[in-house]
């Protein structure tokens, strides 16, 4: 177990590593904070230095850059971590959002924690949040994917495990293979699906697409080729649930599978799980309350 906050619980003269998120599209959605600590920093660790460095100019900072992307990420992040160890600030950007959240980042922040070097986050645009927030979707209960697989069967497979997802799930696609995509949420989902598509959050062009499967996907299909950055929102399955025999209790029901089927405790709770259309951690908290 580690500890952390600030810049506590770090080594005897190592640096800090911070995680500055920066704008999606708008240069005005940037903190105070985060611009403080970018002109501060020995180094700017930057996803695209060429896209960094026009935010750096904007805002007219110095600071010297180094490139941290996914081709170079192994070998970059011992490079880095050196420097952190001898006491250097680095800053930690992607080309947008926050580092690290389907960007490079997990390599570095792990090997700063191994090290005993703090890693603090500084908060802010998010398109998955930004994303959810406006959707019109339930937000109490939420998933995020990330990028959907780009083959086809293997997107298939991951858009069935969410047929009865009791959350709203999000995810992150490229605009070439949108159209794909929505015509497999049709086809493995259903038509009447509620589904949002948020495209080019915060830019010139901004839009959400919001209706069942079939109207945006009939929508989307209208159009040409589709360009910008794409959210896919997916409401909750609505699947019915299988009824459970009249005056069992959620722990009776349990006890029977696992006699029945003779599964241990944990698998039994899966499949009692799956019968209630809810997720494990909510069917374990049924139990509780029967208990």
């Amino acid at each position: 177990m580690t500890a952390g906050g600030g810049s506590r619980g770090q080594g005897a003269g190592s640096g800090v590593l911070y995680l500055v998120a920066t704008p999606i599209g708008n240069l005005e959605d940037i903190t105070l904070r985060a611009l403080r600590v970018l002109k501060e920093a020995d180094l700017i660790a930057c996803e695209d230095t060429r896209l960094t460095q026009k935010l750096l100019n904007h805002y007219a900072i110095p600071t010297r850059t180094v490139s941290y992307h996914a081709h170079n990420e192994q070998e970059r992040a011992a490079q880095l971590g050196a420097e952190l160890r001898a006491g250097k600030k680095i800053a930690l950007v992607s080309d947008a959002g926050m580092p690290a959240i389907s960007d490079p980042g997990f390599r570095l922040v792990s090997l700063a924690i191994e090290n005993g070097v703090a890693v603090v986050p500084l908060p802010g645009p998010a398109a998955l949040v930004a994303a959810l927030a406006a959707s019109g979707l339930p937000t109490e209960s939420f998933r995020f994917g990330g990028f959907l697989p780009a083959k086809g069967g293997q997107r298939r497979d991951a858009i069935r495990e969410i047929a009865n997802s009791p959350h709203t799930e999000v995810f992150y696609e490229a605009p070439h293979r949108l159209k794909d995509t929505m015509q497999d949420v049709v086809g493995i989902l259903g038509a009447s699906r509620p589904v949002v598509v948020a495209r080019e959050i915060t830019k010139i062009h901004e839009e959400f697409l919001r209706g069942s499967a079939a109207e945006v996907f009939q929508s989307l299909n209208a159009r040409g080729e589709i360009k910008g950055e794409i959210t896919l929102l997916i409401g909750r399955g609505q699947a019915a649930k299988p009824e459970v025999p009249a005056g069992f209790t959620a722990q009776q029901r349990l006890e029977e599978i696992m006699a029945a089927e003779k599964l241990d405790q944990k698998s039994a709770l899966k499949k009692l799980a799956r019968e209630m259309g809810v997720s494990k951690s909510e069917a374990y908290r049924a139990l509780q309350r029967n208990r």
